[in-house]
């Protein structure tokens, strides 16, 4: 088993992003597996050098740990998405000369006004309704000339399906979620292209991430086809949720670990936390990470998302 963690350094990690760490880590650790760590920072624009090692910092603190990362190197390096832009080219033209890909011209604005349109996928929003996809070579060059395009793959109009490890099996109808763009007209990549390069590339087994990915998981699925690439096996663990319904995020009040740190709270102390509410202990008492591998199975993880009380994130902090 080869598995991974890959945060996003846009932000100061919170507990939602700790607990996936968490779950993921001993997902690999528990059956003698290999774990790697990987900074996914293709948006350049979001992301900051500096939260990229926080994040290390804060994972070592909670006593996590990785066998190929950014900072201790291994076989598929870099571990740097911004280190890796040029597999994301190959991968591109690999597509185009599939012919997979196709020039979008549609401005923010005029995909917004299809936002009404029944939607394909979940959090990925409304399915692009393939504007530009029966393009003329003379319409393309013409609109070319007045705007830069993004890149978009054109989906296949076949069912998806895929047998989640939480979820269980999954089924999505041909076309679910539309074309969907795969390097955009300022010239970054996009995150469905770029972890299907990389996940592949390190010979990655088992991905575990948390349920607002699994609607991406067709796009992907799609992708590992068309580039010829051995697809991982995927478990979607429920979220973390607030009382006011909406998941816990650096956007959304969660407690950072960087917070928890400069508080004092012991790392013990917000594994044993981290560790009730997943369902692997059954009241949050301190525990070493470590002490959670012999006994960890997916099968305790809750199947539906959890709600965390107010008065639960303060004892954090208490």
């Amino acid at each position: 088993m080869r598995g991974r963690f890959a945060p996003t350094p846009s932000g100061l990690m919170h507990i939602g992003n700790a607990r996936t760490a968490l779950l993921s880590w001993l997902q690999v650790r528990s059956a003698g597996g290999t774990f790697i760590m990987r900074m996914e920072d293709v948006d350049t624009s979001r992301s900051r050098a500096e939260l990229a090692e926080l994040a290390l910092e804060d994972l070592r603190w909670l006593g996590l740990d990785w066998d190929e990362g950014p900072d201790v190197g291994g076989p598929h390096r870099p571990y740097t998405q911004s280190e890796r832009l040029g597999m994301y080219e190959a991968a591109l033209a690999k597509l185009e000369e599939a012919g997979r890909l196709y020039p979008c011209f549609c401005s923010r604005a005029e995909l917004a006004a299809v936002a009404s349109a029944p939607h394909g996928l979940g959090s990925e929003g409304p399915a692009y309704p393939g504007t530009c996809r029966c393009l003329s070579p003379a319409q393309r060059a013409e609109r070319g000339l007045l705007k830069q395009p993004s890149l978009r793959f054109a989906v296949d109009e076949q069912p998806v399906g895929f047998d989640d490890g939480i979820a269980g099996p999954q089924h999505f109808p041909p076309g679910a979620g539309g074309d969907f763009i795969v390097k955009r007209a300022d010239g970054l990549f996009s995150y469905q292209l770029a972890v299907v390069v990389d996940d592949a590339e390190m010979g990655i087994t088992d991905v575990l991430r948390g349920a607002d990915l699994l609607d991406s998981t067709p796009r992907q699925l799609q992708l590992y086809e068309a580039l010829g690439l051995q697809s991982p096996r995927f478990t979607h663990v429920p979220l973390l949720f607030g009382t006011d319904g909406k998941r816990l995020a650096k956007r959304h009040g969660s407690i950072s670990l960087a917070a928890l740190r400069e508080s004092g709270t012991a790392p013990e102390k917000v594994i044993g936390w981290l560790a009730s509410v997943s369902g692997l202990i059954d009241k949050p008492e301190p525990v070493r990470a470590s002490e959670l591998i012999p006994h960890f199975r997916l099968s305790q993880v809750p199947r539906t998302g959890i709600t965390v009380t107010d008065d639960g994130l303060g004892s954090l902090l208490g």
